[in-house]
């Protein structure tokens, strides 16, 4: 509809035609009324801005898809953190426990080491005074005495140490995996963000230049309507002067 008007007109304002109504009925155009005209610029005008091969309602619809993605992924990456942070709060209570029971060992150990060094110096004296009588009442052999075996306490005190120490060492290779994980995480999520932010300042500069680009095409259509209307008003104003005085 567009590209009729604008062959109208263009052939209206050749010399001979514009000003000829026999000529006008020769080349099979109508004249038309200013309103009439006018409705039909404006509805073709609609159409075109409606039905844009370039652009129009698909760039509404890119935008909010994008917007859409952005905060999915967002909302993954938020799990993710609320993951890790649940992960290093597990850890930070287990790393509590190992610490309360090796409070409690060494707690343990040390009321253990007080009653063995209060013994009674009586016992102590006693206990040398018979060893030496009877090293002094049998005779040398050419054989040892045998050892002193260690008490059933000692060996719970060093089963407990070593332990003591398995455990430490598990809960020091959890903790440093756990902020290992915590750190890679982190490192990761900054970096998708980044991401997410380029992609995002890219499409708007797009969207931008789209609008831009429509901006230019209405300025371009509102000239180009003004013009036609300035050619229609000549146009029946050279009818009026034409026009028979019986028809006016």
């Amino acid at each position: 509809m567009d590209n009729e008007v604008v062959a109208c007109s263009a052939l209206l304002q050749l010399p001979g035609i514009g000003s000829d109504p026999s000529v006008m009925m020769q080349t099979g155009l109508r004249p038309m009324r200013d309103k009439e005209k006018v409705s039909q610029l404006h509805v073709a005008e609609s159409e075109h801005q409606l039905s844009c091969p370039n652009c129009g309602s698909g760039v509404a619809l890119d935008s909010s898809r994008l917007a859409f993605d952005a905060q999915r992924q967002i909302e993954d990456l938020q799990a993710q953190v609320r993951l890790l942070t649940q992960k290093a709060t597990a850890a930070v209570d287990r790393w509590a426990d190992y610490e309360d029971e090796l409070q409690a060992m060494r707690q343990q150990c040390a009321s253990q080491e007080v009653a063995r060094t209060s013994t009674p110096p009586a016992a102590i004296q006693n206990r040398l005074s018979s060893f030496l009588t009877s090293r002094k009442s049998v005779p040398n052999l050419g054989q040892k005495p045998p050892l002193p075996s260690t008490s059933p306490s000692e060996r719970d005190l060093a089963a407990a140490l070593s332990r003591e120490q398995v455990l430490r060492q598990q809960a020091e290779g959890k903790l440093d995996e756990a902020s290992g994980e915590l750190e890679e995480l982190s490192q990761q999520l900054f970096e998708q963000a980044n991401e997410m932010v380029a992609t995002e300042r890219k499409a708007r500069a797009k969207l931008e230049e789209r609008v831009a680009v429509l901006e230019r095409r209405d300025v371009e259509k509102r000239k180009r309507l003004e013009r036609l209307e300035g050619a229609m008003g000549r146009i029946e104003r050279v009818r009026g002067l034409l026009a028979p005085p019986g028809d006016k």
